[in-house]
């Protein structure tokens, strides 16, 4: 258990809300993963036609990134997050009737998938921006940190119980559960009491935000080149993992059980490396986080060779950790190094550029693999984990990166007059 005094960002208010209504949130989600990929395989059976539904959720995150980070930098982030809280979890009702009912179909799955990345396109940059106004800037990395564990444990619990479920009930109810997540989601947000973010007196349009937003962005080379990376990264490794993985548990490992034992591992090894975040803070941010993807290596290899679930899962557990470890540090450095103003609009681009190959790479996976092997295709992921990494540690401005100190924290009490959602934003 964490001591006290690492969890002290949960004694201010406003985080306390936020961390609620995410956690729970998150347990939702946590469901889904296992439950989609069960659901179209139920009803295809191809490799390919998953990868087409999560292509059809990411292309439009990535398509309109840019226009959630614009209006979250203009808007109260917190009312663009209910917003699309409302549309994630309507989308997920209508999936789970449909599923319940015996009509859904591919394409059904396909336009619901479209419809979730398309919210989700403006719900995370806005809560990458909102987070350090609900916190003291010296528990900054707690605070996300703490996020990543409550995100972590319930990517534990989510697909374990999304097993139980699929058996017991069938896919339908896993979408039902994250329907009502949502819903907690917004009251929490609306709850929260935040200050008026101070933005430029003069008004600019679309274009000239988003030029502000890329100027930001290139002036600082760790964070390009980090971006950069992502993009192959989730594009070679990422994406055969997730669309070979369900196809490689139920021909060789048992199923969606197998399956669901993976994602449980690395969900417990992301909230290992949140704990870890909550305790090391490392003078150079970058070449610590860089270093531990190495590991992400091991999994895949393990997964290639078809080794035992039991294998597979426990190399899976360190893959998570150093993904959980990254998460709360890569968004804490981007969090202290760049302007709150601007804030929202570089996560925009940093969520585009990570993610802008990423469909493709889910649309591709199967057809590679049928063409030249499932465990070959693999191997190329393992040798661009091993390759990719090695290169971004090369980079002087991914060495060089410190870690910032924050100012001294303020007393909840000193915080700026705070106004209601539906005040914030009329006053604009």
């Amino acid at each position: 258990m964490p001591a006290p005094e690492l969890i002290d960002a949960l004694r201010e208010r406003q985080f306390r809300l936020l961390w609620l209504g995410q956690a729970t949130s998150s347990l939702g989600n946590g469901l889904v993963p296992v439950a989609l990929a069960f659901a179209v395989l139920d009803l295809t059976g191809s490799a390919t036609d998953l990868g087409l539904v999560l292509m059809a959720q990411t292309l439009p995150l990535v398509a309109f990134l840019l226009v959630g980070g614009v209006w979250a930098d203009r808007l109260p982030r917190q009312l663009v997050m209910v917003s699309s809280d409302v549309i994630r979890g309507g989308s997920q009702a209508v999936a789970a009737v449909l599923l319940v009912t015996g009509r859904a179909e591919l394409w059904h799955l396909i336009a619901i998938a479209a419809a979730f990345g398309t919210a989700e396109a403006f719900f995370q940059p806005a809560y990458t921006g909102l987070v350090p106004a609900t916190v003291s800037a010296s528990r900054l990395q707690q605070a996300n940190a703490l996020l990543g564990l409550s995100s972590s444990a319930a990517f534990i619990v989510g697909p374990a119980l999304a097993g139980v479920l699929i058996a017991v009930g069938g896919t339908w109810v896993a979408f039902t559960v994250d329907a009502a997540t949502f819903a907690v989601s917004a009251a929490s947000l609306l709850a929260m009491r935040l200050p008026a973010l101070k933005r430029p007196a003069e008004r600019t349009n679309f274009l000239a935000d988003l030029a502000g937003g890329w100027r930001e962005l290139v002036s600082h080379t760790w964070l390009w080149v980090i971006i950069l990376w992502a993009t192959t990264y989730l594009f070679v490794v990422v994406a055969p993992f997730f669309v070979l993985g369900p196809l490689i548990a139920k021909e060789s490992l048992g199923g969606a059980s197998a399956w669901a034992t993976i994602a449980t591992a690395w969900g417990i090894g992301a909230l290992l490396g949140g704990a870890l975040a909550l305790r090391w803070k490392p003078e150079r941010p970058m070449v610590a986080c860089c270093a531990l993807v190495l590991v992400e290596a091991i999994p895949l290899s393990l997964l290639a060779l078809r080794a035992p679930v039991l294998a597979i899962a426990g190399a899976q557990l360190f893959g998570g950790l150093a993904m959980g470890f990254f998460m709360a540090v890569w968004t804490t450095t981007l969090q202290q190094h760049i302007p709150e103003d601007k804030l929202s609009r570089v996560s925009a681009y940093d969520w585009m550029g990570s993610l802008a190959f990423l469909p493709l790479g889910y649309a591709l996976a199967g057809p590679v693999a049928a063409w030249i092997g499932v465990s070959t295709t693999l191997w190329i992921s393992v040798a661009w984990v091993l390759i990719s990494t090695v290169a971004v540690l090369a980079v002087p401005g991914v060495r060089r990166l410190r870690r910032k100190e924050p100012s001294p924290p303020q007393a909840e009490a000193a915080l700026p007059a705070t106004l209601e959602p539906a005040e914030a934003l009329s006053a604009r």
